[in-house]
């Protein structure tokens, strides 16, 4: 400790400098100046005083529960370990005390607790809030809930899965040029991996009932891990601050390329959403850091107005766009041209809407000798739809952009309105004739309840063809 005197004029002032030894024990114990008091601390004071000081570590710290061989994982590790640039022909054992997960003592591994996250057979026995929920909510909130995961599989399969659930979740849009198709993904894919890696990696274990969650909705992506920023680091230096809480984990992490050890990530994140032409990522932080991202704006421009993917038919009347009828007791498609309005009747919505699609005038044409639904767009839709030859009983390809569209926003079931307002269509009548019967024609989707289409309770579903279609359009 330094004491300085400095003479101010009359005054004389003492200095004592912050000690960078922290905490300092007296003959009483250890006490905590609170504003105009001294407190004592109690024991998990204490506790949390050498944890925010990164004296305790939870990540290095012992797992007495963990007995190995008993609760460990071999396929984890060894998935781990071909991950890993790690050479060598070392045992099982010795990787694991080499790379500071497990020590030996009295001729046994005791494992430290990132050990555990890694390698565990089940890593929730020993630590429950060691999990992963991903939910994809109908709208802005998630009162409805369309699909949910809890992840516990371990730290690296929990990160690979979650970036499965937004991928499955979120939209990819095709541009075609030429003969070469462009994939756009409707987010930032990278940067929300480098999200949610550090969601897992800086999490506070202190946070007991809490656990890392990635939240999907309509107008968003939040990826939100509990605990506090570090201390030294806040929303006005993040990204050029770095601490890391759990250096263990990341060390881990690291070997396998999942992130790297320069403090680089938020920067990243930054980077990769401004290179995939998304609004910049909002940070948040009180008991809880979220990240939300933002759509990229031209993947959301739905389809019929998108110049790259639509034209518009140039014979048809303009003041009188063609429009489409849908029957409710067929669940069919005739044509009413010079009108305004498309008339449908969803038994869903029981009322009748008057929908113009004056802003939509992209054209369907409906055969009457074979009611089949051909939309009249350019060469720069996807070139893979499935047409029946009559003849020869054969499926050629050729989808529309719309079918595919609303193949990859399909995720379990759904009704028609989730899927309308997944794909961001204002039309009841463009949606159904566009999109949701040629893909019931095409075999790509099917109804839950095919014996009541007029179902309230109808669902949509991919067919296998159509989960086999859109793996090989995704590819």
């Amino acid at each position: 400790m330094q004491v300085r005197e400095e003479s101010v004029g009359k005054v004389l002032a003492i200095r004592v400098n912050e000690g960078g030894d922290k905490p300092v024990q007296c003959r009483d114990g250890f006490f905590a100046r609170q504003g105009a008091m001294t407190q004592k601390l109690s024991r998990n004071e204490i506790l949390k005083f050498f944890q925010a000081e990164g004296a305790l570590e939870f990540d290095r710290s012992f797992c007495r529960r963990f007995k190995y061989p008993e609760d460990f994982d071999q396929a984890k590790f060894d998935d781990w370990f071909r991950r890993s640039r790690i050479t060598g022909l070392a045992s099982t054992e010795d990787m694991l005390v080499n790379i500071g997960v497990a020590e030996r003592t009295d001729g046994q591994l005791r494992f430290r607790n990132a050990g555990v996250l890694f390698f565990a057979k089940n890593v929730r026995r020993f630590f429950p809030d060691a999990y992963i929920t991903c939910l994809m909510g109908q709208g802005t909130d998630k009162v409805h809930i369309l699909d949910r995961s809890d992840l516990e599989g371990g730290v690296v399969a929990d990160i690979e899965n979650a970036m499965a659930f937004i991928d499955r979740n979120t939209r990819t849009k095709y541009r075609i040029e030429g003969l070469q198709r462009e994939n756009i993904k409707e987010y930032p894919m990278k940067a929300l991996r480098e999200a949610v890696t550090n969601a897992v990696l800086h999490r506070d274990w202190d946070y007991t009932g809490a656990n890392v969650f990635v939240e999907v909705y309509v107008d968003r992506i939040e990826v939100i891990s509990p605990g506090k920023l570090p201390q030294g680091v806040t929303l006005s230096n993040i990204g050029r601050t770095s601490k890391r809480r759990n250096p263990l984990v990341a060390d881990l992490l690291h070997r396998i390329d999942f992130i790297e050890k320069a403090g680089t990530g938020i920067r990243r994140i930054r980077e990769e959403a401004k290179e995939m032409a998304c609004p910049d990522p909002e940070f948040d932080a009180d008991f809880f850091i979220t990240i939300t991202f933002r759509p990229n704006p031209e993947v959301r421009t739905p389809a019929p107005t998108d110049q790259e993917t639509v034209q518009e038919n140039p014979q048809t009347d303009q003041e009188h766009p063609q429009t489409v009828q849908v029957n409710p007791e067929t669940d069919q498609v005739t044509d009413q041209v010079s009108t305004k309005t498309v008339q449908e009747t969803d038994q869903e919505h029981p009322t009748t809407d008057q929908e113009t699609v004056q802003e939509h005038p992209q054209t369907v044409q409906v055969n009457p000798e074979t009611d089949q639904v051909t939309d009249q767009v350019s060469t720069k839709t996807v070139q893979e739809t499935d047409q029946v030859d009559p003849e020869t009983d054969q499926v050629t390809d050729q989808v529309t952009v719309q079918v595919t569209e609303l193949l990859a926003a399909i995720a379990g079931e759904a009704t028609s309105e989730q899927l309308r307002k997944a794909l961001d269509l204002k039309h009841k009548g463009h949606f159904r004739s566009s999109y949701l019967l040629p893909a019931l024609k095409s075999g790509l989707i099917e109804m839950t309840i095919p014996d009541k289409p007029q179902s309230s309770k109808q669902r949509y579903r991919l067919t296998p063809k159509g989960q086999e279609r859109l793996h090989r359009i995704q590819e």
